[in-house]
């Protein structure tokens, strides 16, 4: 693996294409830090706000290592952390005033929680209007919809994703990872570089609006216009791919799968080659990706009686030679193994504050001239709050004042 040194913030801020970016990050768990966290891994300075005491949840999900998830270390790198109570009228005006010098707010609070504290969009772009904010909520900022919870297995479910993701006839499952969350994030990163492309010729900053459901929405491909055009609800399919053949999982001899794409037309005679099957190649009806639709259940019962006489690295083999796409399903402990996750450098090792190392996942997308970078690990509660008070005036007596009165936490008392 990928050693990574972790100097210290203020050492290598100058790195990244978002160097010299100022982000506050309100909100917690997974959606608007995961946006931020991608902001920090190219350079972006991040605030992150948390609660005094626990902080942000996601500090204790999952599997802990001397009483923090592991899971914080890659959400939360790069960023600083400063404590506040945001319920008091002091924590809200230092947010104010941290507002005045940003370029970008995240929150994933509930619709209505940043305005009842006196942070909404009016009150921060009054203050500065070239602020850019981005708001992450379930079902988004305005509609019939807007006050209720919304998470994002919620969201999954009223994309239309869930009701794909099964067996036919069996019930729906989830994808093993909070999808929803991440594509909101990612759709929120997207919105934020382009709002800052825009203020270049404006100066002016303004609101990117991402609801999780449309995030997940924004991906489901051809659902809506099928629908449209033709009155088609497209159902569950297990492992395959509706419409598109030969696209499917195989079992192998040795009871494991190969994932198999050979819906290319050239792509599907050099498969139907490698399994025996020539003629089905040569045969004009499945020349193109209509005509093996229609006769795709024949098509699949000819893959998979091959692949039931070869295990799994066989057909890989097989595959491979012919320029066929196909692979098999990797465990977390196939991916730490893999070569070329190695050498993309996908997998990082990063030395810990108690002097172990832990595996993280590398940083993407990758830039040639002015990649992303591990610069600090996740910080501790509150870590940062008396650098940050200090960098906004603040004297050592304010800052043990606010201490004193529960307003902050952290720091060096």
């Amino acid at each position: 693996m990928t050693s990574i040194a972790t100097p210290s913030l203020s050492a290598s801020a100058a790195h990244g294409p978002l160097a010299g970016l100022k982000v506050l990050e309100l909100g917690q768990l997974i959606a608007g830090p995961f946006a931020a966290k991608t902001l920090a891994d190219f350079g972006a300075d991040i605030i992150k706000i948390e609660s005094p005491g626990a902080g942000d949840p996601l500090r204790k999900w999952r599997l802990l290592k001397d009483g923090t998830s592991v899971w914080w270390q890659v959400q939360s790198r790069n960023k600083r952390s400063v404590a506040l109570d945001l319920k008091s009228l002091e924590a809200q005006a230092i947010v104010r005033q941290l507002a005045l010098d940003a370029d970008v707010l995240i929150e994933n609070f509930r619709p209505g929680a940043m305005e009842g504290w006196g942070l909404g969009p009016d009150a921060l772009l009054k203050l500065n209007p070239r602020l850019i904010m981005l708001r992450i909520s379930g079902y988004g900022q305005t509609g019939p919809y807007r006050d209720k919870p919304g998470f994002g297995v919620v969201a999954e479910a009223m994309s239309g994703l869930r009701h794909l993701t099964a067996e036919p006839g069996r019930v729906p499952v989830r994808v093993g990872v909070s999808i929803g969350d991440t594509l909101a994030a990612l759709h929120g990163v997207i919105g934020i570089l382009l709002a800052l492309q825009e203020r270049q010729r404006s100066g002016q900053g303004q609101v990117i609006d991402v609801a999780l459901y449309e995030a997940v929405f924004n991906c489901m491909e051809s659902l809506l216009p099928e629908y449209s055009a033709f009155g088609a609800v497209r159902g569950a399919a297990g492992s395959a791919l509706p419409g598109i053949a030969p696209s499917n999982a195989y079992r192998c001899k040795d009871e494991g799968y190969a994932l198999i794409a050979g819906n290319g037309d050239s792509i599907f005679k050099r498969l139907m080659t490698v399994i025996g099957c020539p003629e089905l190649g040569a045969d004009p009806a499945l020349a193109d990706n209509a005509g093996r639709v229609a006769r795709v259940d024949e098509i699949d019962a000819a893959i998979g009686q091959w692949t039931a006489l070869h295990t799994v690295e066989e057909v890989l083999a097989a595959l491979d030679k012919a320029s066929v796409p196909a692979g098999r399903i990797y465990t977390v402990a196939d991916i730490a193994a893999d070569p070329h996750y190695q050498a993309r450098g996908m997998l990082d090792e990063v030395q810990m504050d108690d002097g172990t190392l832990l595996a993280v996942p590398g940083i993407v997308p990758k830039l040639s001239r002015t990649p992303g970078s591990h610069r600090r690990n996740a910080p501790q509660i509150g870590q940062d709050t008396d650098d940050v008070l200090r960098e906004m005036g603040l004297s050592p007596e304010q800052i043990k004042t606010l201490r004193d009165q529960g307003i902050v936490a952290g720091g060096k008392p």
